[in-house]
């Protein structure tokens, strides 16, 4: 890859763990972006020590060692993830047609920010597709003879996205839900009773988050995404100040692989319904006998790693 070079915009959301905003700074530098667009959220004064993790995180803009144009976002107060987000990415979209995103606890694969900007240039104007992502919750070898998926996901650890497809098109209160039948998209009625249930407590503002709203926007939309066939991100922010992320999830510190260059495209412009369907079972409406399962692995992981 040293005969790459990213030309895409590279936006880095962060808050108050500065350990974590370290190790993935460093494989932001390591691609070396034009441009660069900060987005923190501000302090909560009822929170010891928080104030200084915050300015902490900030400060790592005083690392930038290359010729780099920077834009700061940095809120004064505390919006939480729903609105910080959410209005952090309406300003990236004002300044940039398009961008990569990464979040401080998502670890990069060195190749993830050629893989986004191929796949930006490359379908830059196809609308039936929505952004880029990084993960990959395959298992190895589901997918053969192909670079990246197509897929009806959205999964936002470590993505990338055009300024068309967010603007006109995000909406972080979802007010055109009642008016969406969820058919379109779901394959069974458990699967549309599932994301009814997400929708609805977005809907009523039960929920302090802004990535569902991104899946409704794309499903409303009728796009699907694209997913590498090798995982590029390790999501390293499952643990105690995590804010939606459980540390006993297989999920977490999963292994990146480098993808290779020239990619390998898809045959035809579909979703892979057989991967969706694995992803659906195995990761996002598990049962209880699953969940129990999980926390019960990790837990004797745990007790092995202390022997």
């Amino acid at each position: 890859m040293n005969n790459l070079r990213l030309n895409t915009p590279v936006v880095l959301i962060i808050f108050n763990r500065p350990e974590l905003i370290k190790k993935v700074f460093l494989e932001i530098s390591k691609v070396k972006p034009k441009k660069l667009l900060i987005i923190s959220d501000g302090p909560r004064p009822e929170v010891k020590g928080e104030i200084d993790r915050v300015m902490q995180s900030r400060s790592i803009i005083n690392n930038i060692d290359w010729e780099c144009s920077v834009d700061l976002n940095f809120s004064d107060i505390n919006l939480g993830c729903k609105q910080r987000v959410s209005s952090g990415l309406d300003w990236v979209f004002r300044l940039v047609p398009e961008a990569i995103i990464l979040e401080d606890d998502c670890l990069p694969e060195e190749s993830f920010f050629y893989f986004c900007q191929e796949m930006l240039s490359r379908y830059r104007d196809e609308p039936t597709i929505g952004m880029v992502g990084g993960t990959n919750f395959l298992p190895e070898g589901f997918i053969k003879n192909q670079s990246y998926y197509f897929t009806k996901y959205s999964h936002i650890w470590g993505w990338a996205t055009w300024a068309n497809r967010w603007n006109g098109f995000y909406d972080v209160e979802i007010k055109s839900f009642p008016n969406f039948d969820l058919k379109v998209t779901c394959q069974t009625p458990n699967e549309k009773k599932y994301w009814h249930k997400i929708f609805s407590r977005v809907f009523r503002g039960e929920i302090d988050t802004w990535d569902y709203q991104w899946t409704f926007a794309n499903w409303q939309s009728l796009r699907m995404n694209i997913l590498p066939t090798k995982n590029l991100i390790s999501n390293i922010g499952f643990g105690d100040f995590a804010t939606h992320t459980n540390s006993y999830s297989k999920l977490a510190d999963m292994p990146t692989y480098p993808l290779n260059f020239p990619l390998t495209h898809p045959s035809s412009l579909v979703a892979n319904v057989v991967a969706d369907e694995f992803v659906d079972r195995e990761f996002i409406r598990l049962s209880l006998y699953r969940r129990i399962a999980n926390k019960t692995a990790w837990m004797l992981s745990r007790v092995i790693s202390t022997l």
